[in-house]
């Protein structure tokens, strides 16, 4: 009956219009394009339409498919498609997609409909057909950035391990023949590493790189499982760095180094890039931030100031504006270090980005207060307006830090522990003041603010170094200060923080040889003032003079006045 009622509703339209024209003269427009419709297939079309987009999409699915194989037109079969879908019938959408592909079996359209609809309905053994066709109707020139595709034309499939499987089987001979072999491999990797497979994944980027070994897939794939933590994928990269890499790969490895707060590794990625694509912006400003952190002020000046004079080039704008904010924060930090308090006003004049308008504030506190204007620095502090729900807790955070800079250890645990009273699981302020009770002296406080945030967060690796090199530096309780600090390393395995306080520990329980191994491993990775301190002494203690000299004296180019290092020295009886 439904049907009946939209026939008459589309015979009366043409009626009604027909019959309105017939009174009306006009000039006869030219003829249309011949339609390849015939009479009673456009009649079938219009049907389809009108019950479609009515209560009655299974109908119009089923006028539309009719019409497609009866004319073999694409867009009809596409058509078919879509109106399933938006009846929601899974099914019906695979069946017009099929006889798309039974008519037309050569169409790439066809078979990707098929594919998808397939993958979408969580049936990839049924889909390996569709998959080996899309390949193989592709141009030859087209197949590996097909393959480089697959992981992302099966994201949204649930059954992660058997995709995986299914892939695998369904690429056959694309991963054996070389021009083919690197794509399809690590296609089949980086769905393995969707399935939680890393080994399996490492295993196909290994193949993939053995096939060709200056293909990009196979060494992004292990930046990305090292990103994920499985550091056996290193090897991977690091073949495919001993080549020509590109420029942006270097990039995502020196981020990844930095990440892992591998500095001095980072920094040499990072030089790479500027030598071989000196217009590649972002690795200067990452390196000058890098070179200001090291205290390689006259290198990070040089670095940050390539950096500006490139920032024009970069979009969008507001990209532009934080890098060039943070640019001039830096070149701030280097005049104020060289006491060009002037200078270092006139680069913060410089930003305009809202967002680091706070960093901005806080590093003018820092000028007046190195010029002896602590109060005024503390104010302006807390005049800064709070946008955004954190701004008041990072003010916080920036007076206790001007304070800490400033050696008034006293009154910044005081301030913090004032805040700690409304916020005492605040896991970052929870650190801070184990810090400052330590630099106050009050060790008791400092251990059980430690012990606190180890309870609340077990995985949180600075609470253990801090607590294990706490005791080490005293020389008291130092198996338990080696069980923290191996288990802070097993967290982070490749911080030269932690490998210091190990090799800090080896050194008070007296296995000088281990200690030294350890603490030169540490210097190499991160060239700081207080690693030379202690691997300096270590030497010393083993008769190395000569050697322990050399460590120190670059420990004081480093940083001439860092605490440690001038204790060290002075304990020994060293003169400057």
């Amino acid at each position: 009956m439904k049907r009946r009622v939209c026939n008459l509703l589309a015979l009366s339209l043409v009626f009604s219009t027909a019959s309105s024209w017939a009174q009306i003269k006009v000039e006869a427009p030219p003829d249309p394009p011949q339609s390849a419709l015939d009479a009673q297939t456009f009649y079938q079309v219009l049907l389809g339409e009108l019950n479609a987009q009515s209560s009655d999409p299974g109908t119009g699915f089923a006028f539309i498919l009719d019409a497609a194989r009866r004319t073999n037109d694409a867009k009809l079969y596409q058509r078919a498609v879509s109106i399933a879908f938006a009846g929601r019938s899974g099914d019906g959408a695979l069946q017009a997609a099929r006889a798309w592909q039974q008519a037309q079996p050569q169409s790439r359209e066809a078979n990707r409909n098929a594919l998808q609809i397939l993958i979408a309905l969580n049936r990839p053994a049924e889909a390996n057909s569709s998959l080996r066709a899309e390949i193989d109707l592709a141009p030859v020139a087209e197949r590996n950035a097909i393959l480089s595709q697959v992981p992302r034309i099966y994201a949204r499939a649930t059954e992660k391990a058997l995709v995986a499987k299914e892939v695998e089987q369904a690429l056959g001979d694309y991963l054996t023949q070389q021009d083919t072999a690197a794509a399809a491999w690590t296609a089949v990797g980086r769905l393995r590493m969707a399935a939680g497979q890393q080994a399996g994944a490492l295993a196909a980027a290994v193949k993939a790189q053995g096939f060709e070994v200056t293909a990009i897939g196979p060494a992004l794939l292990a930046l990305d499982l090292l990103v994920a933590k499985y550091s056996a994928a290193e090897s991977v990269v690091n073949t495919y760095l001993q080549g020509k890499p590109a420029v942006e790969f270097r990039m995502a490895m020196a981020r990844y180094l930095l990440n892992e707060q591998r500095y001095t590794e980072s920094a040499q990625q990072l030089i790479a890039i500027t030598q071989v694509k000196p217009e590649f912006a972002e690795a200067w400003l990452v390196l000058g931030t890098l070179q200001v952190q090291d205290r390689q002020y006259d290198a990070a000046e040089k670095s940050l100031k390539q950096f500006i004079d490139l920032a024009p080039s970069l979009t969008p704008q507001d990209a532009r504006q934080r890098s060039l904010a943070q640019a001039y924060l830096s070149m701030a930090q280097i005049a104020e270090k060289r006491k060009d308090f002037a200078g270092a006003e006139a680069w913060l004049a410089r930003i305009t980005d809202g967002q680091a308008l706070m960093s901005a504030q806080t590093r003018r506190a820092s000028l007046m207060a190195r010029q002896g204007k602590v109060a005024e620095a503390r104010a302006l502090i807390k005049a800064i307006p709070e946008r955004a729900p954190e701004d008041a807790r990072n003010k916080l955070l920036a007076e206790v830090q001007l304070l800490r800079d400033l050696k008034l250890n006293q009154p910044a645990f005081e301030l913090l522990s004032q805040t700690l009273i409304a916020a005492p699981t605040d896991i970052d302020l929870l650190y801070d003041h184990a810090m400052l009770a330590e630099k106050a002296g009050r060790l008791d406080v400092m251990e059980q603010s430690l012990r606190q945030l180890i309870a609340a967060k077990p995985d949180y690796h600075h609470a253990y170094n801090a607590l294990g090199y706490s005791f080490a530096d005293r020389n008291v309780r130092l198996p338990e200060a080696k069980a923290l600090i191996q288990k802070a390393l097993s967290l982070v395995p490749n911080d030269p923080y932690i490998q210091d306080s190990l090799g800090w520990v080896e050194f008070r329980l007296g296995d000088y040889s281990q200690a030294m191994v350890i603490l030169d491993a540490a210097y190499k990775a991160r060239p700081d003032p207080e690693i030379a301190a202690h691997l300096g002494e270590v030497l010393w203690t083993l008769g190395l003079h000569d050697r322990a000299h050399a460590i120190w004296n670059e420990g004081l180019l480093i940083s001439p006045d860092n605490e440690t290092l001038l204790g060290t020295l002075k304990r020994i009886g060293i003169k400057r």
